[in-house]
């Protein structure tokens, strides 16, 4: 079987929210168009509390793009984003919620992130979903959403590392791109990882096969 994961597509990365992403809501419809073609979707959310230590705020004296330490490995530290509990964590007002099974909440300790829907950034401990996948015979995963150099890579990455057969629906995904380029590398390290790269044209005309 095969599932859809629905990669933080919450206010805060959107146009407008703390941490957008650049035509981040673009990828909504693309969301919306797919999940009917799949047995499953899950979707992801960061899900921080306040005193998350990925935020610059939490730095006294650093400023957002700053690099620091956590859990042993480089963090980036962002703006306040996706706070527990609070409108900029909620999905998108124009994603269709239905078909969503199962949904993963990330980033949830103060002393790690979690980039990843499968593991946190020190890889130390799971979130879960794996054995989720696992237990209804997934086999193969297509990832999209926000962002392609972060949180979307960091996923496809895992993904492949478990075994997974993993393809990236690229014009479902949107770029952080803190340095120029940064999406455009992030697809490229994918796919030397083994990552299949199609757009979502290529399901849309495709007949269904579960």
């Amino acid at each position: 079987m095969r599932a859809l994961l629905l990669v933080d597509l919450q206010n805060d990365f959107m146009p407008g929210g703390s941490l957008a992403v650049a035509d981040g809501d673009a990828v909504v419809d693309v969301a919306n168009g797919l999940a009917p073609l799949f047995p499953l979707v899950v979707a992801t959310t960061d899900w921080h509390p306040r005193d998350h230590r990925s935020f610059a705020s939490n730095h006294p004296g650093r400023r957002v793009g700053d690099v620091v330490e956590l859990g042993g490995v480089p963090q980036v530290l962002w703006p306040d984003h996706c706070v527990q509990a609070t409108p900029g964590a909620s999905f998108h007002s124009s994603l269709d919620v239905a078909p969503i099974g199962y949904v993963v909440r990330k980033g949830t300790h103060r002393d790690i992130d979690s980039y990843s829907a499968f593991f946190d950034n020190d890889h130390r401990s799971g979130t879960g979903l794996e054995a989720y996948l696992r237990e209804r015979g997934v086999l193969d995963v297509f990832v999209m959403g926000l962002a392609t150099d972060y949180c979307v890579r960091a996923t496809a990455l895992d993904a492949v590392s478990l075994d997974f057969g993993v393809t990236l629906v690229a014009d479902g995904c949107r770029a952080v791109e803190m340095q120029r380029g940064d999406g455009e590398r992030a697809i490229a390290e994918m796919r030397a990882a083994g990552v299949g790269v199609i757009t979502s044209e290529h399901l849309l005309g495709t007949p269904e096969s579960k």
